[in-house]
């Protein structure tokens, strides 16, 4: 089991690699970006973090919310945290070409974001240690938020996020708009294709998966 569990780990980090390429491209694309990675443009434009660091202190900070909001945590979730932006800003560096100034071009470079982020996403997710911080938070609100759905909820959310992000100077553009709705249809298009329902998978959090590595035998003791 404990061989299963690193496996998980090392298809949640393949996952991540791919997901993040995907951003990587819809931020390449220079057409404006979502929300989140808004946000995250908008910190580091004001303080010596780059986008990478940004994204992992947001990510850390919302982490730390959802752990207030009593929501699931499993190791996938920390570790989205701890690399996700990691992993987008390595992308950014080694990237070669020049900036993209074609706004069709852009939009062709964005779409084809979302499918490697649909993709990494069902990587990560067949991992079955819980969600990223972000979904997580999406779950808490909603919850808290009974009669409101779900869908307006995240709306909400982003509008609040991408209202923060502007005001300190992240990309907004056309890509703003195609990320907000397009992403979603993108990824249930892939997860169609894939034949891959994200509400049927059986995720596990930190502590179940603490005590499928660690399991107890009948008194009580560390099982080796």
């Amino acid at each position: 089991m404990r061989a299963k569990v690193v496996r998980q780990w090392l298809r949640i980090i393949f996952g991540l690699l791919v997901f993040a390429f995907g951003v990587h491209l819809t931020i390449f694309a220079n057409i404006g970006l979502a929300p989140w990675d808004c946000l995250g443009m908008g910190i580091a434009k004001h303080t010596p973090l780059n986008y990478g660091f940004s994204m992992t202190l947001i990510a850390l900070v919302i982490l730390g919310i959802d752990l207030l909001l009593k929501e699931r945590i499993g190791f996938g979730t920390i570790i989205d945290a701890v690399l996700t932006g990691n992993f987008v800003q390595m992308y950014n560096d080694l990237n070669p070409l020049g900036e993209n100034r074609s706004i069709w071009l852009g939009i062709l470079i964005m779409l084809c974001g979302f499918v490697f982020m649909a993709l990494g996403m069902w990587i990560y997710m067949k991992g079955e240690q819980c969600c990223g911080p972000r979904d997580s938070l999406l779950v808490g609100l909603g919850k808290r938020l009974p009669k409101v759905p779900i869908g307006i909820v995240e709306i909400m959310l982003w509008a609040a996020v991408l209202l923060a992000g502007w005001l300190l100077g992240g990309p907004v553009g056309i890509g703003t708009l195609i990320s907000t709705f397009g992403a979603g249809l993108v990824m249930q298009v892939v997860y169609n294709m894939l034949k891959f329902e994200p509400r049927k998978v059986v995720h596990r959090d930190v502590l179940q998966t603490l005590r499928t590595l660690f399991p107890h035998n009948a008194e009580g003791e560390i099982e080796t």
